[in-house]
């Protein structure tokens, strides 16, 4: 058992925005893998594929982005599962638009939907896997404050280039899920 769980926040206001990459990261994935569902469970809406031979549930947590851990941990919990059978998808502002990297473990980078993920794991319970979605950051002088910026709309331009994004995504998941994390960071830790 596996779960891919991806960040952003519920409802249509927020479907199409930054901060809500890890979700449509996931809607790529449902399609692409064929997922029943949804269902609803501990706060999340909740899709089931088969990967690799792997049952692997796809995980898009209700609680708004700052309280995700309170979805995933349970899951993660419930199922006795170790860091390395978890994959989280986030947006990044560190990163360029439109890239991607792999890690496995590490600080949240102030990411406030991880540090809830960590905090409802436990300690010891961090070393699990992240595909980070570069969405950038505004500029020096920016007229724009971060919060506003990654709850901002994707441009229909940029929804466009985000599609071969999401491809990239759905072949690095299901490398991380045959185990080929180290082939995975080689192949998709590069720039676009």
């Amino acid at each position: 058992m596996k779960i891919i769980a991806g960040l952003g926040n519920p409802g249509p206001k927020y479907e199409t925005t930054r901060h809500n990459a890890g979700f449509l990261a996931i809607d790529r994935l449902v399609d692409d893998w064929k997922a029943k569902g949804p269902a609803r469970r501990e706060e999340a809406e909740v899709y089931e594929a088969s990967v690799a031979g792997e049952k692997v549930l796809l995980l898009k947590p209700l609680t708004y982005m700052n309280n995700s851990g309170r979805s995933i941990g349970p899951l993660f919990k419930f199922f006795k599962l170790m860091p390395e059978d978890l994959i989280v998808i986030h947006d990044d502002l560190d990163l360029k638009p439109l890239t991607m990297r792999l890690k496995t473990g590490g600080g949240t980078g102030g990411h406030n939907g991880l540090k809830s993920i960590d905090a409802h794991l436990g300690s010891g319970q961090t070393g699990y896997h992240r595909i980070r979605l570069g969405i950038g950051k505004p500029g020096p002088g920016a007229l724009i404050s971060t919060v506003d910026y990654v709850l901002q709309q994707f441009s229909d331009n940029e929804l466009g280039e985000l599609d071969p994004l999401l491809d990239d995504v759905s072949r690095a998941a299901e490398m991380i899920l045959r185990g080929e994390i180290r082939a995975a960071m080689n192949r998709f830790n590069t720039e676009r």
